[in-house]
């Protein structure tokens, strides 16, 4: 995933950034994570027992290879600041992947390259020369990054001292095609032709390359693998290996590990995975044979002449159906007979609406398919936007000064600015003739702007704003902030926009009280300033306009349901669950609201059925069905022939935001990989090293034989209750529509759940209510996993720690991680069952010490 921080540096420097407007906080904010006095490793939401660098930015895990007793665990690391930048490999070493020590600096980028992601093996026949037979070498390839030119190529290094020193090669590089998009590649010594072999990524073309060498220097193409499976991002850290099939040494089929980012099963980053052969030149992938969706009734398939009677608005959907690409717009795929949904008329400008005429629901699904951009719908928006809100306001920016508002630093400033900036885009939205805008001086400048104080007499503080996404808990925000009492209990930050447009805080609970706005800019890199106008104390809620393109159910005229595209013109199937709404009116609407990049909405062959289609990405295998489980790679040469695993536990849709310090990135535990028959297929499995058990402080306390009906209840007292939780439960199937745990549980009804949905068959992690979830709107929501119920029973093995759930559903085969911050004080587990009875035949809780110790 190195690589992808230089192909797409905007999406890194605004890593939170989403298609809200702005994040915005619903009460107070947590603490703020590592204060300057506080001790190392007793920061706020610092793991226990999950690995992290004392500080500074950690991503990818690199170079995992056991060499003389030692599990190495190198990593994509920052020596120089809490966020990306300046790749090198840190390194951490332990003897049974549980208890970390943490060594000093492996391989440093220098003036001419940064030092992306890779592997290390043990060149036990010194077929390299770097070594001696007696004292053969770690060799690590890496990706390296060429400052001047942007190429990536691979390389080597050398260390004859168990890692801790090191040696570039200077024939270096050993691989180099000419491409900006060629990287991570993971090494292994393959056997049979006793030859080096490498899978590495062709990351913007969704392939994975073989190549083969006798000295790790001299390398030939032995083939490709891909396009395959989900596609929607780049590839990255690829990984093969081969498994024995339930355990049989005799029989073995090979594991192909993609990670994928954006594009994962939850939307953002993802380890996906392929099940296969390997002839020592070429991988295939299982068939899976051809996707058949439900059948089912179709209500509209666009083979008309006309929308029959469906009814437009605005004119981007044209007046019938379209038959393919419209002017102007690349090839269109995936739609089904001669016509679909195209709101390209026009191009991107163009807005409108397709709705149908009302129906009764009265099927379970709806299946359709869906393509074009990536916009969802976001609750509370307005198609156009309206009149200010009336009230007081507190400032509109106009005539000239900041009047009672006071000033630090420089960029905003002596006065209000008139518009846009030297050398910024063109800035849009705001009223009349006057603005906050810290762009003066660029993106370099820093400040603060604090207005009088002033009562909260009225129901919301309505403004405008624009400019940066770095929200208040990041260390260096472009922020709006309402104080209380000095301290922070609303903020709201941009969307790496230059167009203002409003948000809202609520305030009611806060009447009556004194307050004061400061708008924060400390941010000195993209997209490091803040435009904001017109802040007005109002009883009326300001609502941002919509800019979404999307597909939506509606059920007494308010959207229950929407799917949205990818940004691709390829059309995808994605199902509604209707069951909710059954014997209800409803509609659906096809919305485009967007004007900009890929401002435009595909859809066809909407389909009642009973059951519901699944889309590429939900056809995909998946390691990991979690938000936080990324650059998954694995161990080589380890004793035993035992693959072991672990990930990046977090998500570059917001891992730039995390509220951590003075570090920001963590792994997740390392996991022992199986390829399992389930349900009829071959799965890969995963579970904690073995050793984690090593970590379990006194007997578990236990419960056994509880029935829970209707209702949630502590699990079993103060003694299950913790930061850091290793939990083992098994629950018979009774009645409920859904049951589980709820972790973390504290004041101001924090909690998260880890649930089981027997309507769908689903694993759930639902971290909505989980803590500090304002610094992306990306962040917060339910993830899920499929997994089957074994003879009428569920198995759940959950890992809590100070700011992760890692869930291991049935035999390992439906894994969820997620990261969580929730206050200190939220220690509780209760147990829960929903619409119904459950069981819980026994549950097992260990409070977990730390790897440090």
């Amino acid at each position: 995933m190195t690589s992808a921080r230089v192909s797409r540096h905007a999406r890194i420097r605004a890593i939170a950034a989403a298609a809200t407007v702005c994040a915005l906080s619903a009460g107070p904010l947590a603490p703020r994570a590592g204060a300057a006095d506080t001790p190392p490793y007793t920061e706020t939401y610092r793991p226990r027992f999950h690995y992290t660098p004392q500080q500074n930015w950690m991503n990818d895990p690199n170079g995992l290879v056991y060499y003389q007793g030692e599990y190495h665990l190198f990593y994509q690391y920052n020596p120089n600041g809490n966020s990306w930048g300046d790749m090198s490999w840190g390194h951490a070493v332990s003897t049974d992947l549980v208890h970390w020590k943490e060594l000093p600096l492996a391989l440093s980028h220098d003036d001419r390259e940064m030092v992306f992601s890779g592997s290390a093996v043990v060149d036990k026949d010194n077929t390299t020369g770097f070594g001696t037979p007696e004292n053969p070498p770690m060799v690590a390839v890496y990706t390296s990054l060429d400052k001047r030119t942007g190429t990536q190529a691979q390389s080597l290094a050398y260390s004859t001292d168990r890692g801790r020193t090191w040696t570039r090669y200077q024939g270096n590089p050993v691989i180099d095609i000419g491409s900006k998009d060629f990287r991570d590649p993971k090494v292994q010594w393959y056997a049979p032709t006793r030859s080096w072999l490498m899978t590495v990524s062709l990351s913007a073309e969704h392939k994975v390359r073989f190549y083969s060498s006798r000295n790790l220097k001299d390398w030939d193409l032995l083939s490709e693998f891909g396009p395959a499976g989900a596609t929607g991002g780049v590839w990255e850290c690829p990984d093969l290996f081969p498994l024995a099939v339930d355990g049989d040494p005799k029989k073995i089929k090979w594991v192909l590990v993609v990670n994928i980012n954006p594009g994962g099963i939850t939307g953002g980053s993802g380890a996906q995975y392929f099940v296969g052969d390997f002839d020592g030149e070429k991988f295939t992938a299982d068939d899976k044979g051809a996707y058949t969706p439900p059948a089912g009734t179709v209500v509209q398939d666009f083979e008309g002449t006309g929308f029959d009677t469906w009814t437009t608005t605005g004119t981007a959907f044209g007046a019938a159906p379209a038959t393919g690409a419209l002017d102007g717009q690349g090839a269109v795929t995936g739609y089904d007979g001669k016509g679909l949904a195209n709101s390209f008329h026009g191009g991107d400008p163009a807005t409108g609406t397709l709705t149908s005429g009302a129906f009764t629901v009265d099927s379970p699904y709806l299946n359709f398919k869906v393509g074009g951009g990536k916009h969802p719908h976001q609750d509370g928006t307005v198609p156009e936007r309206g009149a200010p809100p009336e009230g007081t306001v507190l400032a509109d920016f106009e005539g000239g000064t900041y009047g009672g508002w006071t000033t630090t630093g420089e960029a905003f400033g002596t006065a209000p600015a008139t518009g846009t900036l030297p050398d910024q885009q063109e800035v849009t939205g705001w009223l009349g003739g006057g603005l906050v805008n810290s762009y003066r001086g660029g993106d370099s400048t820093t400040g603060t702007l604090t207005s009088p104080e002033f009562t909260l007499d009225k129901d919301y503080v309505d403004f405008l704003v624009g400019g940066g996404n770095h929200p208040a808990s990041s260390d260096h925000p472009t922020a709006m902030e309402l104080l209380v009492d000095g301290q922070v209990v609303r903020s709201a930050t941009g969307s790496d926009t230059e167009a203002l447009d409003w948000a809202s805080w609520d305030v009611r609970d806060l009447a009556g009280k004194k307050a004061r706005i400061r708008i924060v800019d400390d941010n000195t890199g993209g997209w490091g300033h803040l435009n904001v106008d017109h802040v007005v104390l109002s009883d009326t809620r300001a609502r941002p306009v919509s800019r979404e393109t999307s597909v939506n159910l509606l059920v007494d005229g308010e959207v229950v349901r929407s799917a949205t595209g990818s940004d691709s013109e390829s059309l995808d199937w994605a199902s509604f669950d209707l069951r909710p709404y059954a014997g209800r009116q409803a509609r659906i609407q096809i919305v485009d609201h967007n004007t900009g990049g890929w401002g435009h909405v595909l859809a066809d062959r909407f389909t009642l059925a009973a059951a519901p289609a699944k889309s590429v990405v939900e056809r995909a295998d998946w390691a990991d069905y979690g938000k936080d489980y990324y650059a998954a790679v694995s161990w080589e040469n380890v004793p035993g022939d035992e693959r072991y695993m672990i990930g990046w536990m977090n998500d570059w849709e917001y891992g730039g935001s995390v509220p951590t310090s003075p570090w920001r990135g963590a792994q997740s535990v390392p996991r022992r990989m199986a390829l399992r028959t389930v349900d009829g297929r071959l799965r890969l499995t995963s579970e904690p090293v073995t050793g984690l058990t090593s970590l379990r402080q006194g007997p578990a306390a236990t419960a056994s034989g509880v029935t829970v009906t209707s209702t949630s209840q502590p699990l079993i007292g103060p003694k299950a209750q913790g930061s850091a939780l290793d939990i083992e439960a098994t629950f018979s199937l009774l009645d409920a529509d859904r049951f589980g745990l709820r972790v973390r549980t504290g004041a101001g009804g924090e909690e998260t759940v880890v649930g089981y949905d027997t309507t769908t068959q689903e694993l759930y992690v639902d971290r909505t209510r989980s803590g500090a979830t304002d610094f992306s709107s990306a962040f917060p929501g339910i993830q899920k996993a499929p997994l089957k119920a074994e003879n009428g029973k569920v198995r759940l093995r959950i890992l809590v720690d100070w700011s992760s759930v890692e869930v291991f559903g049935g035999s390992g085969e439906a894994v969820i991680t997620d990261q969580i911050f929730p206050h200190p004080d939220s220690q509780g587990v209760r147990v829960f069952a929903e619409n119904g009875s459950v069981k819980l035949d026994r549950a097992r809780v260990w409070h977990l010490g730390s790897y440090r110790d």
